[in-house]
Order: structure tokens, then C-alpha cells, then sequence
């Protein structure tokens, strides 16, 4: 029995006939409303769960129901979206058996979820399974392509699913290579061919099959940025941080920025100022307030600029940067680059400045790794970078970046910060309740005026630990029932 044709072709006198109509739709989850495909379902032939296989068995694109009293029996497909149109012409070409979750509506059954099941209705092939709703789902994330002529079910998905296998690489490639960009598609089936050839050697076809499922394992998002709430992303910030309005002002706007544009920033942010006063933190805030991945590239330990742009095929144990890693764990091509110190970046073993590297990453023109071979899309990357010192970053970089000065915190800041945040957060993770551990007035003063020449919190954070430790010894080991700490006892214990 012939499998359906999904071809628009017109159809030849006694081929197939094509009796669906393609739509368009960019919907980022399949409903009642926004469906995978519509089967005509007049005679009232499609339950819930309806067990079968895409089929061609007479003359007309159908599904051929498996089981109970209509087995054998078929029905029309309608409209299917154009997302799907390669994977449902998989499906059929190969036999597979799936199980279709849908609901009547006025134009027909509307299927909203497809699984596949064992041959005569057995188990579900768990698996074969993973793999089906691994490429559904990047489908469904993935834009409608460019026109041309509930009931509740278990939780498994394919998320957890990769694709490492020829066959797997293969089967993505024919149902869901449309989501991907172009010029990735293109690289994809070259490497292909290379990983599927006996005319090269068996390192070259590892190299290229795992070069493979690095990539097609990455979700490559358009440049489209979802809009953000202003007010939680201030909800966030001051959950993050005290004070710094003129800090907290910027990121704001930048918010606003993205709402109006529905893309990132051209120019990413340099957060500078002294050790301690919450750069990082402010970073991880912003990677919150984005609802982005984000991943840290600590430049004071790399010196090599090979650690960022991987090493070439050519050797036996290459392997991908630092850069391409980060996009294969986030899965996904939009994320948040956290640059830590900046301002220390070495030129390291005469091979470059690492620095350098980050020029191309910065410019949103794409990124090469060497072990990879492609340039890949860095749209939906945003850079966070901090440093200490700008002036020793150089003019290239800097230009890159919106300057953002993190002033340190006055004494009265300080006291704020560490009776309402750092004591409280120290006292309740090493299980001590606040009655039965405190400061006196002059006690929370003698600790500010002992930190008066250090730059940021850390050593305040440091302080709240070493008198909360204190405090537990001597009620634990001394049986003291509470400790209050004055201006004596603190300058005795930090002094």
C-alpha cells in the first residue's frame, strides 16, 4: 500500500490526490485553536485517542484508523500546518504508527498532539517516542516558513532527547531542516555526507558527526525578542540590589528599548567599578529579567585565544571554544554572556589577545569556531562585561559596550546592606533564628567603621559569617541561650 505524497505537484490520472490545504502559523504550542492538522471527521469515525498511520490507501491523502470497529477505515486530511508538512510526510513514508489527541470542531477534527505507539496497538515505544516529540517541538518553536503556492496526558516529552545517531541526524534534517538558518542547513548536509562516507577516514566522520549533533541540538532563534514587564524586571532588581537607582534607571531603559523593537540591544553592557560592589550580581539580574540562559566567561583564566574558537579537525583531539560549549549546554542560540574582568584579559602565549576574539561575538555578525566550521548566528546574544579598571580594556572593545560606573556604597549604604540582607541571609543558612543572635546599635556600627577603608560588601558578608559562627559556638558549645553582640565584643572578634 502507498504511502501519501505530500508534494504540491499537480496530481497525475489515477495517482495520489492531495486533499489538504497548507496554513500558516507561528503559534509556539498546539491547542483546539491552533492545531497540527484538521482531519475531516463527518462520520464521526475519530475519538479522542485515534490509533493509525498516514496513508495513501486509495486515492486521497488520508489516515488509516488501526483497531477497534474502524480498522481499515480512513479519513480525509484537511489543512495541516506548514511547519508539519515534511514531518507527517515522514511519518507515513515510514510506517509509523502514532496515536492522535485532537477535538471536533465546526471544520473538522482538530489534532493537537501526535504520539507514536507500537505496531498493533502494544506500548508506546518510549524512545521512537522521544525523538517524535524532540523534533515536534523544535518545529512548533520554530518560525511558519515563507508561503509558497484537552484532556491531560502524561508529562514525557522529548526535551531530554539528542540527537547523536546518523539516523537521527538523517530523520531530523528531512522533517524539521526547514528551522534551521540557511547557510546551517547547508553545512549540516555537507557534514553529512562526510560522517556517512567510507571515503574518508573514521576520525574525519567522528569529527563530523559530532560536529553534527552539537549543532542540531541547538534551537537557532530568529531575531525576534519577546517583550519584557517593566515592572517585574524592577521587582527583580530591587530584590537583587540596594540602592544604585541611577544602576537600576539603566537597565530599565534598556528594557524599554527591547519592548519598543522586539530585538536586543545593539551594544551590550560594561558594568565597571570596585571589587565587591555587585557587578556579577547585577549581571545574573539581568539574565533573570530577560528570562535568558546565561553562561560566564572568565577572562582572567583564559589565555589562549584557542579557548574561545576551539581547535581545528585536523588534530586528533580538537574539540569545540568555550564559546560554541556555552550555546550547545543553553541548547539554544539566544542567551546571556556574562564577560568577568574584562579589564584582565591576557594576550597569554604570543597566539593573540583572547580579547580580540570577543570582537566578532560582540558585533552580531556571526561567530566561526574552528572545530565547527560554520558561522552561526549570534542575534540573540547579549553581553554583560565587568571590570574594574576600563582603562585597561582596549578601544575596540570598549566600543562595543553602554558604560555602566557602579559607585561604591557610602557607610550609611553599608549598614543598610548588612543588617537587612547580609546578617539576616547568614543567620538563616546556618539555622540560627534572629533572637537568638544580634547586634546593638553601637555593635552594627563598630562593624561598618572596621570596614570603612574596603570597597564593596564582600568583607561585610565575610564579617556577618564570622560573627554568626560565633554566636552558634557559644550557644551550642557554652549553652548560651542568646548572644548580643556590642561595639566591644565585635571589635574583639573582627578587630
Amino acid at each position: 500500500m502507498p504511502v501519501f505524497d505530500f508534494n504540491a505537484a499537480p496530481p497525475q490520472e489515477g495517482g495520489p490526490v492531495c486533499t489538504y490545504e497548507i496554513f500558516y502559523s507561528s503559534a509556539p504550542e498546539a491547542d483546539r485553536e491552533h492545531p497540527i492538522l484538521v482531519l475531516d471527521n463527518r462520520e464521526g469515525r475519530l475519538a479522542h485517542h485515534a490509533a493509525g498511520a498516514f496513508t495513501n490507501p486509495v486515492k486521497r491523502t488520508a489516515f488509516e484508523l488501526k483497531g477497534g470497529e474502524e480498522d481499515g477505515a480512513s479519513v480525509d486530511i484537511l489543512r495541516i500546518d506548514a511547519r508539519f508538512v515534511s514531518l507527517l510526510k515522514w511519518l507515513g513514508e515510514n510506517h509509523i504508527s502514532v496515536r492522535l489527541s485532537g477535538v471536533d470542531t465546526k471544520d473538522g477534527y482538530a489534532v493537537y498532539r501526535i504520539r507514536e505507539t507500537a505496531f498493533g496497538g502494544g506500548e508506546k515505544l518510549s524512545a521512537e517516542d522521544g525523538f517524535l516529540q524532540f523534533m515536534i517541538g523544535r518545529l512548533q518553536a520554530g518560525e511558519a516558513p515563507p508561503e509558497q503556492g484537552t484532556e491531560e496526558e502524561d508529562d514525557e516529552t522529548g526535551d531530554s532527547m539528542k540527537l547523536t545517531s546518523i539516523q537521527s541526524i538523517t530523520d531530523f534534517l528531512t522533517c524539521a531542516g526547514r528551522t534551521l538558518p540557511d547557510n546551517i542547513r547547508l553545512w549540516a548536509r555537507r557534514n553529512l555526507a562526510v560522517a556517512r562516507s567510507h571515503e574518508v577516514s573514521e576520525e574525519e566522520r567522528r569529527h563530523a558527526q559530532r560536529a553534527l549533533s552539537i549543532m542540531l541540538n541547538i534551537q537557532w532563534k530568529s531575531s525576534y525578542f519577546p517583550a519584557v514587564d517593566p515592572q517585574e524586571a524592577r521587582r527583580i532588581l530591587d530584590e537583587e540590589l540596594y540602592g544604585m537607582e541611577r544602576v537600576k534607571q539603566r537597565i530599565i531603559e534598556t528594557v524599554i528599548q527591547i519592548n519598543r523593537t522586539h530585538t536586543l540591544p545593539a551594544y551590550g553592557l560594561l558594568l565597571v567599578g570596585p571589587a565587591g560592589t555587585g557587578k556579577s550580581q547585577i549581571a545574573y539580574a539581568v539574565a533573570r529579567i530577560l528570562r535568558l540562559p546565561w553562561t560566564t566567561l572568565d577572562m582572567s583564566s583564559i589565555n589562549d585565544p584557542e579557548q574561545l574558537t576551539g581547535s581545528s579537525r585536523i588534530y586528533a583531539n580538537a574539540k569545540p571554544g568555550i564559546i560554541m560549549d556555552a550555546f550547545a549546554m543553553a541548547g539554544e542560540s539566544s542567551l546571556v554572556f556574562i564577560i568577568n574582568e574584562l579589564d584582565k584579559a591576557s594576550a597569554g602565549k604570543g597566539n593573540g589577545n583572547p580579547a580580540d576574539v570577543l570582537l566578532t561575538l560582540l558585533d552580531n555578525l556571526g561567530f566561526t569556531d574552528n572545530y565547527i566550521e560554520c558561522m552561526i548566528p549570534t542575534v540573540g546574544v547579549y553581553p554583560i562585561a565587568t571590570a574594574n579598571d576600563k582603562s585597561q580594556i582596549s578601544a575596540p572593545l570598549m566600543s562595543r559596550f553602554a558604560v555602566i560606573e557602579i559607585p561604591d556604597y557610602t557607610p550609611q549604604e553599608k549598614k543598610v546592606i548588612f543588617s537587612r540582607y547580609a546578617f539576616p541571609k547568614v543567620l538563616k543558612r546556618i539555622g540560627l533564628r534572629a533572637e537568638e543572635c544580634a547586634l546593638t546599635q553601637d555593635g552594627l556600627d563598630a562593624v561598618i567603621d572596621l570596614h570603612r577603608h574596603t570597597s564593596g560588601i564582600r568583607d561585610l558578608e565575610q564579617a556577618a559569617e564570622h560573627i554568626a559562627a560565633n554566636a552558634l559556638y557559644r550557644i551550642e558549645a557554652e549553652g548560651a541561650g542568646r548572644v548580643v553582640f556590642d561595639a566591644e565584643m565585635v571589635k574583639e572578634l573582627l578587630g
